[in-house]
């Protein structure tokens, strides 16, 4: 199979028989990164459990330092004081009886909803 330019030049610089630590193997990633985006890194991690076994079952989650690139679009559902409240923190639409036609009408531009009692 014929190989790309750029994969030949960035498969130079990795010694396939080197087993690298974490810290390294970023370092080289990043020293082969030539394209025009972003580009991603998947790991894989063998850790020795038994999916059958529910002892064993590895589950979690990570912050990523910098986070994903996204910011959540909040939408908060409150009158009066707690409306002022909620622009105060952030929330990027608060509404109420409008905002709740609004949605029923289809809106969904939104990624996390938070409602008042009132």
């Amino acid at each position: 199979m014929k190989r790309s330019k750029s994969y030949v030049a960035a498969a130079e610089k990795v010694d396939p028989d080197n087993l690298y630590p974490p810290v390294e193997a970023v370092t080289v990633a990043k020293a082969g990164a030539k394209a025009k985006f972003d580009e991603t890194v998947d790991v894989s991690v063998r850790l020795g459990v038994d999916p059958r076994k529910a002892d064993q079952m590895v589950r979690g989650t990570v912050n990523l330092p910098h986070g994903t690139g996204k910011t959540a679009r909040v939408l908060v559902f409150a009158t009066g004081d707690r409306a002022e409240a909620a622009m105060a923190a952030g929330a990027d639409e608060v509404g109420s009886d409008d905002m709740i036609e609004k949605v029923a009408g289809g809106y969904l531009d939104f990624d996390a909803v938070v409602a008042t009692p009132d």
